[in-house]
């Protein structure tokens, strides 16, 4: 059970990512966009993709994992714009906006400091 938790603490990137994915698929309803389908589809995939991809990261142990949700976090930025509903959905966009920035940044952290852990 230390063991575990030691790894658990090590990766911490990697939880905060889980709970942003768990934060951006329950966006649509806390930030009231849940009617606006093209974003309120946007939070939920990408929030549910971010979620699985941390769990992995988490107990897999790869790095692969941590790719994905920098292209997630890529992508949450790039999409209000890309899907067109940035000047509708405000709160919707910056809640992207702000996420994205978020797990790219932890994505990339836990990337370097896990391929820094095996070099040496």
């Amino acid at each position: 059970m230390r063991y575990m938790k030691e790894k658990l603490w090590a990766r911490w990137q990697d939880a905060a990512n889980l709970v942003l994915g768990l934060w951006l698929a329950a966006s649509p309803w806390t930030l009231d966009f849940v009617t606006h389908g093209t974003a309120a589809r946007n939070a939920w995939a990408v929030g549910a993709l971010i979620t699985i991809a941390a769990l992995a990261a988490m107990f897999l142990y790869h790095s692969w994992e941590e790719w994905v949700n920098a292209a997630l976090g890529t992508w949450l930025v790039l999409s209000p714009y890309l899907l067109d509903y940035a000047t509708q959905q405000q709160a919707a966009t910056w809640n992207q906006f702000i996420i994205g920035v978020l797990v790219f940044i932890l994505a990339v952290w836990a990337g370097v400091r896990r391929n820094e852990r095996l070099a040496v």
